[in-house]
C-alpha cells in the first residue's frame, strides 16, 4: 500500500546519505527517515541497507536502533528487514514473552506459503541457532504445543485442487472429535496440520452444509480451543482475520501498536489493500482515519505512509 518512489528517481546511495545525515547533529529527523524508508519497496529497502554498509560499514538496522525510539523504532526495523527473517525476529520475539501472543506463530504457519514459511525457518535458525519448532516445543504444552507444532512443521499442497470425498470425510471427523462425545485432539491436529488450504476451506464449507453453523461456532473455552479457533480462522479467510486484528488493536482500551505494527508491516507489500476495504466495511471508518484519531507523532506518520495515506 505505501506509495512508492520510481525507479527512475530512486538513488540507493543517496537514500543511504540522507539517513545517515538524518541521524547526525543533535537530533534525529525522524520525518526525514520516515520519508525514505516509508516509500521504499522491499527490493530498494535492501539496496538501501546494502548502500549504507558499503559507504559507512554499518548496518542500517543498527544505525536505526541507536537513533529511534520505542514504536516508531520497531516498525521501522521491521520494514526494513527481509520478510522472512522479520517473521523470524517476530516469532522469536513473542516466544521470550512470559505470555506469548501465539497469534504470531499463527499467522506465519497459517498464512505464509509453504515456501515462504520454509524460507521462515531457516532464517530463524539462522539467527538463533536452533529451530523454530524447538523453541515452540519449550513454550508450550499438552495439546496446544501438538497443535502450532504440527502447524509450524507442515509443508502444505499449495495449490487449489481439492477431494470433497475427503472433506466430506473429514468434516464428519472434525465434528465428532470437536462437538460429539468421543473428543480427541489427534486427529483435528491432523487434519489442521497436514491438509492444504484449499482442502481444509473445502472441508469446512462442508461443515457448514451439513451442520447448519461454521466449525468454530459453539467451540468450548479454554485455551486449545481459542488457539485452535485462530488457526482455523487464518486458513479459512486470512483478510477478515486480519481486519479484526487491526479492529482489536485499535479499539482496545489500550491500543496495541505491537499488533497495528505486524499487521501494517507484514502485510503492506502483499494483501493490505484487500483488509484496508474490508475493514471500511464492517467498521464504518477507515483504517487510515481510525490510526490518525488514535495516534500522534512519527510513529503515526510511517504507518499512514505504509497505508498509503500520506502526503508525501
Amino acid at each position: 500500500m505505501t506509495t512508492i518512489i520510481s525507479p527512475q528517481q530512486f538513488s540507493p546511495v543517496e537514500d543511504a546519505e540522507n539517513i545517515k545525515k538524518a541521524c547526525q547533529g543533535w537530533g534525529t529527523d525522524e520525518k526525514a527517515i520516515i520519508s525514505i524508508l516509508g516509500h521504499r519497496n522491499l527490493f530498494q529497502r535492501k539496496l538501501v541497507r546494502l548502500a549504507f554498509q558499503e559507504i559507512y560499514h554499518q548496518d542500517l538496522l543498527q544505525q536505526l536502533k541507536c537513533e529511534l525510539s520505542g514504536n516508531l523504532e520497531r516498525a521501522i526495523s521491521l520494514w526494513t528487514l527481509d520478510p522472512a527473517d522479520r517473521d523470524a525476529v517476530l516469532a522469536n520475539e513473542t516466544l521470550q514473552k512470559s505470555d506469548p501472543d501465539y497469534r504470531v506463530i499463527i499467522e506465519i504457519a497459517c498464512i505464509r506459503s509453504p515456501e515462504d514459511l520454509l524460507a521462515v525457518k531457516r532464517a530463524y535458525k539462522f539467527r538463533y541457532k536452533h529451530s523454530l519448532e524447538e523453541d515452540l516445543a519449550s513454550s508450550t504444552t499438552a495439546d496446544i504445543r501438538k497443535l502450532l507444532v504440527g502447524v509450524t512443521s507442515a509443508y502444505r499442497y499449495d495449490g487449489d485442487e481439492f477431494d470433497e470425498t475427503v472433506a466430506q470425510s473429514e468434516a464428519s471427523t472434525l465434528h465428532q472429535e470437536i462437538h460429539g462425545k468421543a473428543f480427541n485432539n489427534e486427529e483435528v491436529i491432523r487434519i489442521l496440520s497436514t491438509r492444504s488450504q484449499a482442502q481444509l476451506n473445502a472441508t469446512f464449507n462442508i461443515y457448514k452444509d451439513i451442520y447448519g453453523h461454521s466449525i468454530t461456532k459453539g467451540f468450548p473455552g479454554g485455551d486449545y480451543f481459542s488457539t485452535l479457533r485462530t488457526v482455523i480462522r487464518c486458513i479459512r479467510d486470512p483478510k477478515k482475520y486480519f481486519a479484526k486484528v487491526l479492529r482489536s488493536a485499535i479499539n482496545m482500551e489500550e491500543t496495541n501498536e505491537d499488533a497495528l505494527s505486524r499487521v501494517i508491516v507484514t502485510r503492506a507489500e502483499k494483501d493490505l489493500k484487500d483488509i484496508k476495504e474490508l475493514y471500511l466495511k464492517r467498521n464504518n471508518i477507515s483504517v487510515d482515519e481510525a490510526v490518525a484519531r488514535e495516534w500522534s507523532g512519527d510513529y503515526k506518520t510511517f504507518i499512514l505512509a505504509l497505508l498509503g495515506a500520506d502526503q508525501n
